[in-house]
C-alpha cells in the first residue's frame, strides 16, 4: 500500500533529485502531486512512464495528501507547510524554516530516527553541510563522546541551486574566452575562485551557514554542551561538499579505531588509501548516497591521543537534501 504524495518545489535541483531517488528506491505511492511556483504551472514532467502536469503551490494543494516533501525555500515553507498539516499531511521540509523550532524534530535517519514519531505534522531536514559532516561523526561520538569539533567546509555551487551550477559553468567559459565573468547568483566570481559562504553575517562575525552547523549538530546529537566552531567556504565545484573535521574526544582514540567504527557505519564509505595519497574527492561522492571519509589522522597537537582529523565528501543534493528527506518519508510509512 502506497501513500498519497506531494512534492513542493519539484522543478528545482532538489525537487528533481526527489524524483530520481523516489524512482531508484521504488518508493511506494498511490498518487503524486507535483507543485511549484506560478512560473512553472502547466509544465509537463515525465515520471515512471506517466506524464504529470505541474500545479501551482497554494494553500489548497494538500487535500488528500499523506506526505508532502518540501524543497521550495524557507519563506514558502512557512507560508504553505501549516496549510499542508491542517489538511492532514505530514511535511518533510528541506528548508531552514522549522529546524530550530523545539516542537519540530530535526532528523537524520542514521542518527536519530526515533525522533520521527514525535512529529506534530512537520519534520525538518537538516542543512546539507550538517548532514554531510555529522553522519560520520555520530558513530564515533556514540563510542567516545566528542568534546569539541572544528569544521571547515568546501561547499559546491549546488548548495545554491541549479542556477548556481549554471553560473559556475558559464563563468568558466567566459574567463577562458578572455571575457569578464557574469555574476547573477553569487556576489563574487565562483569560477577559479573561493569565498566565504554567501549567507548573511551575524553580529558575532559568523555567517548563517556556520551557525546552522553549530546549532543543528547540538540539537540532532541532543548534546547542547558540545563545543563546535565552523568556517564555511564556497568553492568552484558543481556537486558534493567536502569538509575538514577536527575532533577532540573524551577518551583516547586511534585512527585504527576510527576506521573500524566507520567501516560498519550506515551511510558511510571509507576511502582512506594512505599508500597512494588517495582520499575522498567531490567526484567520488557526486551522485552517490554515502558520505565518503578518509585522510584519518591522529591530531598530534592534542595530548594523549584525544584528537582525530578526518576529511569527508558528500553529495549535497542527494544525502545533503533529497535522499535524507526520502529516507524520513520511508520511515513514516
Amino acid at each position: 500500500m502506497g501513500c498519497r504524495l506531494a512534492i513542493a518545489g519539484v522543478t528545482g535541483a532538489v525537487g528533481q533529485e526527489f524524483l530520481s531517488i523516489l524512482q531508484e528506491r521504488d518508493f511506494p505511492f498511490d498518487s503524486l502531486r507535483m507543485l511549484a511556483s506560478s512560473r512553472s504551472r502547466g509544465k509537463k514532467i515525465e515520471f515512471k512512464g506517466k506524464e504529470y502536469i505541474v500545479e501551482e503551490l497554494t494553500e489548497n494543494s494538500f487535500t488528500d495528501i499523506d506526505i508532502a516533501l518540501f524543497s521550495a525555500g524557507g519563506s514558502r515553507s512557512k507560508q504553505f507547510a501549516p496549510a499542508a498539516v491542517k489538511a492532514g499531511a505530514v511535511v518533510v521540509d528541506n528548508s531552514s524554516a522549522f529546524r530550530m523550532d523545539p516542537d519540530v524534530p530535526l532528523v537524520i535517519p542514521e542518527i536519530n530516527p526515533e525522533k520521527i514519531s514525535e512529529h506534530k505534522g512537520i519534520i525538518a531536514n537538516p542543512n546539507c553541510s550538517t548532514i554531510i559532516g555529522i553522519v560520520p561523526v555520530w558513530p564515533l561520538h556514540k563510542a567516545n563522546p566528542v568534546k569539541r569539533m572544528v569544521v571547515s567546509t568546501y561547499q559546491a555551487a549546488s548548495g545554491a541551486g541549479y542556477s548556481a551550477m549554471v553560473e559556475l559553468e558559464e563563468q568558466a567559459r567566459e574567463i577562458l574566452a578572455g571575457k569578464k565573468p557574469t555574476m547573477k547568483v553569487f556576489p563574487y566570481q565562483i569560477a577559479f575562485n573561493i569565498f566565504c559562504h554567501n549567507s548573511a553575517l551575524g553580529p558575532n562575525g559568523y555567517n548563517e551557514e556556520e551557525m546552522k552547523m553549530v546549532k543543528e549538530t547540538r540539537k540532532i546529537f541532543d548534546c547542547p554542551e558540545i563545543a563546535i566552531t565552523c568556517t564555511c567556504i564556497r568553492i568552484p565545484v558543481f556537486r558534493a561538499h567536502s569538509e575538514s573535521i577536527n575532533l577532540e574526544f573524551t577518551s583516547p582514540i586511534t585512527p585504527a579505531e576510527v576506521r573500524d567504527l566507520l567501516s560498519t557505519a550506515p551511510g558511510v564509505s571509507l576511502l582512506d588509501d594512505r599508500d597512494n595519497n588517495r582520499f575522498p574527492m567531490p567526484i567520488d561522492a557526486s551522485g552517490k548516497d554515502d558520505i565518503f571519509v578518509g585522510h584519518i589522522r591522529q591530531d598530534e597537537s592534542i595530548s594523549d591521543n584525544h584528537g582525530i582529523n578526518i576529511w569527508v565528501s558528500g553529495d549535497q543534493i542527494r544525502k545533503g537534501a533529497a535522499l535524507n528527506a526520502v529516507q524520513i518519508a520511508e520511515k513514516l510509512l
